[in-house]
């Protein structure tokens, strides 16, 4: 993975915060190209953060290798999800899980055999491609094991795995997830997760904990699509 410069870096960051913007306004509408618009702030901050603020010590060396190698078919096969190519994005997030017949040996054997910062970004990677290959147990699995602190990461992977409980079916697992995404009060990303996480409780008819997350919305966040959101849903709220 290559070393950016801050000017760089701070440039990725920017594209970051406006696509997490103009994700807020098509939410409900379209919801697999958010789910993009997630995976890729996940990856291009996470990167960022892997290479511009961890010490990679001796033993992570190897780690870090062996992530970069599989982070090309991860890239790849992004650029397929964008270009509607499902069979090109599904071999290429395969190839990113067990490696290939190369040099490269993919996220799994990473984030299985290694204890480090690295993998833990492996076991993101993989459960990121796990979901997009529809396997929810398992992008369950790798996602929950993710649990860098940074205030951009944490949450868009904690709201990642709240959409993967959600196809699932276990409801109160993703609403968890999407409060916990909220907790470090992301001004981009908490305001969503609030907002799924109060749909979520509708359907479980939690009524009461449903409102509760909607006049947080309201009351924190109150400039966002998600705050005008919320008074179509309190009145649902009404014991």
């Amino acid at each position: 993975m290559a070393k950016k410069k801050l000017t760089k870096q701070d440039e990725q960051l920017e594209s970051v915060n406006e696509a997490l913007s103009r994700s807020e306004r098509w939410i409900e509408e379209n919801q697999k190209m958010l789910t993009i618009v997630v995976t890729a702030i996940v990856v291009v901050v996470f990167a960022v953060i892997a290479v511009n603020q961890w010490v990679i010590k001796p033993n992570k060396v190897a780690a870090s290798n062996d992530n970069a190698q599989a982070e090309a078919y991860f890239e790849q096969a992004e650029q397929a999800v964008l270009q509607g190519d499902t069979a090109k994005a599904a071999e290429n997030f395969r190839k990113a899980l067990e490696g290939d017949d190369a040099d490269c040996v993919g996220f799994l054997e990473v984030a299985d055999n290694y204890s480090n910062q690295e993998a833990e970004l492996a076991a993101l990677y993989a459960g990121l491609c796990y979901a997009e290959l529809g396997q929810n147990e398992e992008a369950a699995e790798y996602l929950s094991r993710f649990s860098a602190k940074d205030i951009t990461v944490a949450p868009a992977a904690a709201m990642r795995l709240g959409d993967v409980y959600v196809e699932l079916g276990q409801l109160e697992d993703a609403a968890k997830a999407f409060e916990k995404a909220a907790e470090n009060k992301n001004e981009m990303i908490a305001p969503v997760a609030l907002s799924k996480a109060a749909r979520v409780y509708l359907k479980l008819e939690d009524k009461a904990s449903a409102r509760r997350v909607l006049e947080t919305i309201k009351t924190q966040y109150p400039g966002t699509q998600e705050a005008n959101e919320a008074d179509k849903y309190l009145p649902m709220c009404a014991e």
